[in-house]
C-alpha cells in the first residue's frame, strides 16, 4: 500500500502544508478506525485516503481527509497532494473527480504541473466579535464570520498584515471557541509583493496547533477579500513558518483553488492490514 509525504501549495521542498496520502486499491476504503490511527501516524496537519472508483460514476475516485485526531469534511491542501500523486505516477491526468464528504470536487493538472481545485465557496455569516474572541486571540479583532458546515471555521480580519504576523493566541481558550478553528487575515502591506491578502490557521480542536497553508480556509477568505478588493482573481500568502501561495478565483458559488506541489517521500506501508 502506498504512502507518499507531500509539499503542497509550493514549487520546493520543507514549505507549503505537507499532507500525507494514502492511494489504495479498488476494494474501498481501510477500517475507519485504522485510518485514524494512520493519520495519527503520520502525524501532519491532514492525512488523504484515496481509492479508485468503477467507471460510469459521478466521480473517478473517493477521498477522504484525517487530521492526527479527527475526520473533517473539507481539505485543500490535502486534496491538492492526493491529485498531484495520482498525475505523478499516471493513475490519472488531466481532470480527476472525487466524491467526498463535502460532494463531488473536481481537481485539474496542467501542463506546468499547476493543480486547480474546484471548492464550494464557503457561505460567511457574521458574528459577534464577543469578549472570547480577542482574548483568545490576544489582538483587537474588526469583524468575525463564520464559515458554514463544511469548513466550520471562524473568519476573523485583524488589523494588518504585521498583527496576523506575530500573533501568539491563546491555543486552550481557541480551542474553547466553537469553531474547528479560527482563520484570522488582514490585508497585505504591499500588494506589488505579488499577493493580497495574508493569513494564518489555527486549529488545536482538531489537533492542529497552526496549519501552514489551508485551501479550505481560502474557500472563505476567497469571497471575502473579493468583496472587499473588488477582483474575481486574487493571491493570498499564508505566513506561517513555512508560508505557501493559494491563487483563487470566485466562479459564483464555486471558487478555485490553484497551486503546486512537492513529493518529498514515497513509501510502502509495511503493516498487515
Amino acid at each position: 500500500m502506498k504512502i507518499c509525504i507531500v509539499n503542497a501549495f509550493t514549487d520546493r521542498p520543507f514549505a507549503g502544508n505537507p499532507a500525507g496520502v494514502v492511494v489504495l486499491g479498488p476494494d474501498g476504503f481501510l477500517d475507519e478506525t485504522l485510518m485514524q490511527q494512520l493519520a495519527a501516524e503520520v502525524n501532519l496537519s491532514e492525512t488523504a485516503f484515496a481509492h479508485p472508483l468503477p467507471s460510469g460514476r459521478d466521480a473517478d475516485w473517493a477521498l477522504r481527509w484525517f487530521t492526527p485526531t479527527v475526520e473533517v469534511n473539507l481539505c485543500g491542501h490535502a486534496t491538492l497532494a492526493t491529485a498531484h500523486i495520482l498525475h505523478t505516477t499516471g493513475s490519472a491526468t488531466g481532470t480527476v473527480r472525487f466524491t467526498t464528504r463535502s460532494g463531488i470536487l473536481t481537481t485539474t493538472t496542467g501542463k506546468d504541473d499547476r493543480i486547480t481545485l474546484d471548492f464550494p465557496t464557503a457561505p460567511l455569516t457574521a458574528q459577534p466579535v464577543a469578549g472570547e474572541i480577542p482574548a483568545a486571540l490576544g489582538a483587537e479583532v474588526l469583524c468575525a464570520y463564520d464559515t458554514g458546515p463544511n469548513v466550520g471555521d471562524l473568519l476573523v480580519e485583524l488589523a494588518d498584515e504585521k498583527t496576523v504576523r506575530g500573533l501568539v493566541p491563546d491555543l486552550p481558550a481557541v480551542a474553547a471557541l466553537p469553531h474547528r478553528g479560527v482563520i484570522v487575515t488582514a490585508p497585505a502591506k504591499d500588494s506589488a509583493e505579488g499577493y493580497d491578502f495574508v493569513s494564518r490557521f489555527f486549529g488545536p480542536a482538531v489537533g492542529i496547533a497552526e496549519d501552514p497553508v489551508t485551501g479550505s480556509a481560502h474557500t472563505a477568505l476567497a469571497p471575502f477579500w473579493s468583496a472587499r478588493l473588488g477582483r474575481d482573481k486574487l493571491t493570498g500568502l499564508q505566513v506561517s513558518a513555512r508560508t505557501g501561495l493559494v491563487h483563487t478565483a470566485l466562479r459564483g458559488d464555486r471558487v478555485l483553488l490553484t497551486g503546486t506541489a512537492v513529493t518529498v517521500l514515497d513509501g510502502e506501508l509495511l503493516i498487515r492490514i
